[in-house]
Formats: C-alpha cells, structure tokens, sequence
C-alpha cells in the first residue's frame, strides 16, 4: 500500500540560527543608518559647508530610496535569487560607505547616500525572504522573524546614540565606516550559510514597471514628510497626489503584465492584504506618536538628541519584551486576538499620555510610551509571519518588500497626519508676546515650539522666559490631543484586527497539524500491508 502526504522537516539547527543572526545585523544596520547622521550632521555641515537644503537631502534621501526601490529589489530577488541580489547590495553598500565617509563636498555625499538607499532596499525584503525560507518549523520560523524584527526597532534607536559615541572621539565619516565590517561578514559568511532562493519561472524586468513604482512611492512619501515639516500647503500636497495618481497607474499596468514586478493577486490572499493594511496603520499611529516623543524630550525637557536616544531605550526594550511574550501567546492564541489585544494595550498607553504635563516628570512620560511600544510590540512579527509564509514560495521576496513599504507609507503618513494635529493644536494655544506679534519672528514662534525656542534667543530675558514657557505648554498641549487621537485610533484598530484575521489560526497550528500527521503517517506504515 503506498502512502502519499508530506513528512515534517526536521526543526533548523545551528547553522540556520547563525544564518539569521549574520541577516540581523546588517538589518539593523540599514536601519540605524536612517538616524545615525541626527548628531552628525553640525559637524559635517562645518567640514564640507553644506547649506540648509543641502542638509535635509543628507538625512532624508537615504530613506527616500530604500522606500521608493524595496518593491524593485524584492521582486528581482526573487527573479535572479534572494542571496545573490542580498551579497550583490551588501558589496555595493560597503563600498560607498567608505566613499560616503571621506566625501569632498556636500554633493558628493548626497550622491553617496542615495545610491546607499538603493543598495540598502537590497537588503530588509531579501533577508526576510531568506530567513522564512531556512526554517520549516513555524515556532523556530516566529522566533527569527521576531528577532529580525527587533533589528528593525534597534536599528532606528541605536542611530543616534551610537553615532553620538562615535563622535565623541571620531570625526563625523565615521559614522558611514561601521557599516565596513558588517557587510564583510555577510560577504564571507554569506555563501557558505545562506541557500539560494528564487522563482524559476520568472520573466524579465518591466523597467516601466520600476520607473512607475518609483514614481509613486517617492513624491507620496516626500508630499506628506513636506506635510509635517509645513504644514497642509498645496504643493506638498499636490506631490503626495501626484504619487497616488501614479500608484493607480502603476497598478493598471500590473493587471495586464504577463510577469508583473508585484503581483497584486498576493493582495487576496486574506493573510496578506489584511495584514498588510493593519501594519500600514498601526505602523501610522506609532510612527505619528513616536516622533513626538523625541520632540517633547528635546524641546520640553531640553535634553540633547544623545540624552534623548538614550531614554529612548526604555520604550524600545519594552517593545522587545512584548515582542518575546506575543511571541509564545501567538502559538496558542489566534494572531487576530494577539493583535487586537496588544492595541488595547497601546489604546491604554495613550490614555495615560493623554494626562501628561510640562510640570511631568521623564518617568511618566517614559511609561506611557513603554506600554504603547508593549501593545505594539506584536505587529512587526506577527505580520512577517503571516504575509511571507501566505505567499507563494516564488513570491516571498515580493512578499516581504510589500510588508516593508507598508511600513514606510504608514510611518511617512502617520507623522503627517499626527504632527497636522499638533501643530494646529500648538497654534491655537501658544502665546506670542505683543513685543513681536505681528513680526516675522512672532510668525516663526507661532509655527512650532522649535521656531519659538529659537527665537526666544533673541528677546529679552522676561519677555523670553513668557515665550518659552508657552511655547512648551502648547507643545504639550498638542501631544495631549495626538494621544487622544491615537487612543482611539488604537481601539478602532482593535476592532479591525478581529474583523480582518480572526478566521486564521494561531501561529502554532501548522505545527501542530504537521505533527498530528506524521504521527499518523508512521502508524499507517507500520501497518501490514494487506497480501493482494
């Protein structure tokens, strides 16, 4: 009698965990490098005479391109294999680093960063791809996703503080040469560690098809950044559509393509697309919170940015302890509950900001984010599970480059929408002092607290004391309403995770179903066979 059905891999050993902790750092290295030039950037100013403009490119064009390019990279990754594109972006990064450390003038390094963005979009959709691939078993496949999004979270924190370490001894390029030794590890170790991965029967590139998704990540992203930094003007907002109209075109054209760069059919599958809509918006409403955060520590409290990544750390590691609890709650509980129950958590969390004071202290302030950072805690993970694994396995590269995107349109829609909140907040509760009302100055203190701090500067000791002293209450004012607003944006979304996935099982289920049949497999084959 022959038997059909699938045998149980073995569960990963060794050299698959050293495989994820060598996909990890270089991870987290993308990542740092986003907010590893916040302290650096006085200093290179000096050095190189960057002008104001010249700056915002430094910081934010980096992180432009990694958005506009993870869809291009992940899909290609799965055409011309995962390990190839991971080895051939983490040369490139290496590289320029070292190119972006000893650049000659301001545009040189503008250049540098950009192409450093690109080859970084290399790197988050084919690493996720690789780790879910490596691992059969899905508890020890949760537990790498898990850590791999860590490296995420650690990555955008470590940034400041480690580039203030360095540059506490080293000049400003040293903070690009940290990234030498880790992409020659991945290099080295890389071929032996990594198994290659791709889809066998992919077609060609669509360059038009890269062209359009650039079109429409880019303009939308940088529109509603532009949105945050001034607010609802028409220009940023016309760019942000711009990208919209582009991403419908882009789609369009998707639908008639034999071999499309994304494959919008992953959108039904239900694990896919609801998760993806749940991490683009909780990724909005944390990414929106966080940023003010930072802001309230440096223009509130007055710390400095290094001050300030450093009490960062409080809720990131609240954050990683949520991840490793929802990581055993996940086996046994179904993701849509985890996730909606981590959301009451974080709705929690924000009604407790939403009683915060100039006159609170560090610890109050610290606590309210650690029990947000905890609620949210599960998201990253539990969406790398269940969008990458859902896909086909040709798909995976495509796969993980949507969840990444996901998460840059949230956080760029996210610290738009909560800082339009607070800045209308801030202004129609900051007092200007009639010695400067009217005055461009008094414009500029009546935009942001930082306009009014800066300006303070410049008034008499009495006059400016009253500004500044205003200028931090309506500041707070204002994150006071952006917590109510993501108190019950949290609580909506509680709602939608239940209504979206509750039909999944829990994240061990396929474990344990897997088991269940190899056991019965081995009881059927040890059954005598019946003589015919």
């Amino acid at each position: 009698m022959e038997v059909t059905g699938t045998t149980p891999t073995a569960p990963a050993g060794r050299r698959a965990w050293i495989g994820v902790a060598v996909l990890t750092l270089p991870t987290l290295l993308t990542m740092m490098d986003i907010s590893v030039l916040f302290l650096a950037l006085p200093q290179l100013t000096t050095d190189l005479g960057a002008s104001a403009t010249q700056q915002l490119w430094i910081s934010d064009i980096y992180g432009f391109l990694i958005a506009g390019f993870l869809v291009t990279m992940g899909t290609l990754g799965d055409r011309i294999g995962r390990r190839r594109v991971l080895l051939l972006g983490a040369f490139v990064f290496g590289v320029l680093s070292i190119l972006a450390a000893f650049s000659p003038s301001a545009e040189m390094l503008i250049v540098y960063r950009a192409v450093l963005g690109i080859a970084g979009a290399t790197i988050m959709p084919s690493t996720l791809a690789l780790i879910s691939g490596m691992f059969d078993d899905p508890k020890q496949r949760g537990a790498a996703i898990a850590v791999w999004s860590s490296a995420l979270t650690l990555g955008v924190a470590l940034g400041p503080i480690i580039g203030g370490v360095l540059l506490q001894w080293f000049w400003w390029g040293s903070v690009f040469l940290i990234a030498v030794p880790i992409m020659l590890l991945l290099l080295v170790t890389g071929p032996a560690l990594l198994p290659e991965s791709k889809n066998p029967q992919s077609g060609r590139l669509d360059p038009f098809s890269v062209v359009l998704s650039l079109a429409a990540i880019l303009p939308f992203i940088y529109g509603f950044k532009e949105v945050a930094r001034v607010g609802w003007e028409v220009t940023p907002v016309l760019i942000a559509l711009a990208g919209v109209l582009f991403g419908v075109v882009f789609a369009v054209r998707q639908r008639k393509l034999a071999n499309p760069l994304l494959d919008l059919s992953l959108f039904r599958v239900r694990a896919v697309g609801g998760a993806l809509l749940l991490g683009l918006l909780i990724a909005g409403v944390q990414g929106g919170s966080g940023f003010y955060m930072s802001q309230f520590l440096q223009m509130v409290k007055g710390l400095t940015p290094l001050q300030t990544g450093l009490w960062i750390l409080v809720p990131v590691f609240a954050l990683l302890i949520g991840i490793g609890v929802s990581q055993g709650v996940a086996q046994k509980v179904r993701p849509a509950y985890v996730l909606a129950g981590g959301m009451v958590i974080a709705a929690i969390g924000m009604g407790l900001l939403t009683q915060l004071s100039v006159a609170s202290g560090l610890s109050y302030l610290l606590l309210g984010f650690a029990v947000v950072y905890f609620g949210v805690a599960p998201v990253g993970p539990l969406v790398g599970q269940l969008v990458v694994p859902s896909a086909p396995p040709e798909k995976a590269g495509s796969a993980a480059s949507l969840q990444s995107t996901s998460g840059e349109l949230g956080v760029a829609l996210g610290i738009a929408l909560m800082g339009s909140i607070g800045m209308a907040a801030y202004r129609g509760d900051v007092t200007v002092p009639a010695e400067i009302a009217g005055t461009p100055a008094g414009q500029v203190a009546g935009e942001t607290v930082a306009g009014a701090l800066s300006v303070a500067q410049t008034l008499p000791a009495t006059v400016g004391r009253a500004l500044v002293d205003s200028a931090r209450a309506a500041f707070t004012s204002g994150l006071v309403v952006t917590a109510a607003v993501c108190t019950v944006a949290f609580a909506l979304l509680a709602v939608l995770a239940v209504v979206m996935l509750r039909q999944l099982p829990p994240m061990g289920a396929a474990r344990e179903a897997a088991q269940a049949q190899a056991k019965a497999q081995a009881v059927q084959e040890e059954q005598p066979t019946p003589a015919s």
